[in-house]
């Protein structure tokens, strides 16, 4: 059996939130591997993975599994971060499904120049089945049809999972250092 993922519609679309009434898309509504808006990025051999922006009645399932998956911060507001990245004109959250199940997430955006992937997450019961993969190639898709020629991550220093993950996508780490300062006064 192939691994397929698919991305739902004919093109990434940008602006307000979905107005879909299903928590998932039930089989029915799901891409068909010979439909024209299906797009196999051949990732394996044991899944199919439907991925597509998120819906508003997502939005709270996505911050469960970002938690589960151990991404929210004391200092972050994974509610203002998803709603400034759905509402935001360079930017979007990419959300993956099988058979109905959210099973993978992925913030995505740009600067115009360089992409950036931010709250990748799947599923900690799911982990090494491809969904990872599966939601990356979308988000490097989705910054295709922006024109956006570089993808960066940030991985934190004791994160060596996720950097042996990215690196198994062809990631290198640069030879750069991050600063940052806090503009809403959380000094953390």
């Amino acid at each position: 059996m192939r691994r397929e993922a698919r991305l739902i519609g004919n093109e990434w679309f940008k602006g307000a939130w979905s107005d879909g009434k299903q928590v998932c898309p039930e089989p029915a509504a799901r891409a068909s591997r010979s439909s024209p808006r299906a797009k196999d990025i051949g990732v394996g051999d044991h899944f199919a993975v439907d991925i597509e922006p998120i819906r508003r009645e997502w939005s709270e399932s996505v911050i469960e599994l970002w938690e589960q998956a151990g991404l929210i911060r004391p200092w972050n507001d994974p509610r203002a971060d998803l709603r400034r990245a759905v509402e935001g004109p360079a930017s979007d959250v990419l959300v993956g499904h099988d058979d109905g199940r959210l099973v993978a997430a992925v913030m995505v955006g740009h600067d115009g120049h360089r992409g950036w992937v931010y709250y990748l997450a799947v599923h900690p019961q799911l982990h090494r089945h491809g969904y990872g993969r599966a939601v990356m190639q979308a988000a490097q898709d989705w910054l295709r049809a922006q024109g956006i020629p570089k993808l960066n991550v940030m991985v934190r220093e004791d994160n060596d999972q996720a950097g042996g993950f990215y690196q198994s996508l062809g990631y290198r780490a640069d030879a750069v250092r991050v600063f940052s300062l806090r503009l809403d006064g959380n000094n953390r």
